[in-house]
């Protein structure tokens, strides 16, 4: 007969697609609109589109939850 063990945290997929961390414990995130109307947007911008941003300390609690052993 098998004994009662805690369950393991799973990891979330969704979550784990989409957020990166460093080493130093930061969350980062891609930032939105780079999907389509590309041709309306200036350089400028786009180039801005391109680099990662820290997450908020608001949500950064809810995304080390959905990923409990870091990104595999």
């Amino acid at each position: 007969m098998k004994k009662n063990k805690k369950m393991k945290a799973k990891t979330h997929r969704g979550a784990a697609k989409r957020f990166k961390l460093t080493s130093t414990g930061k969350v980062l995130r891609w930032r939105s609109g780079k999907r389509h109307l590309l041709g309306t947007k200036k350089p400028r911008r786009m180039r801005r589109l391109l680099n990662k941003i820290e997450v908020s300390p608001a949500d950064k609690k809810n995304i080390t939850l959905a990923l409990p052993y870091g990104i595999e």
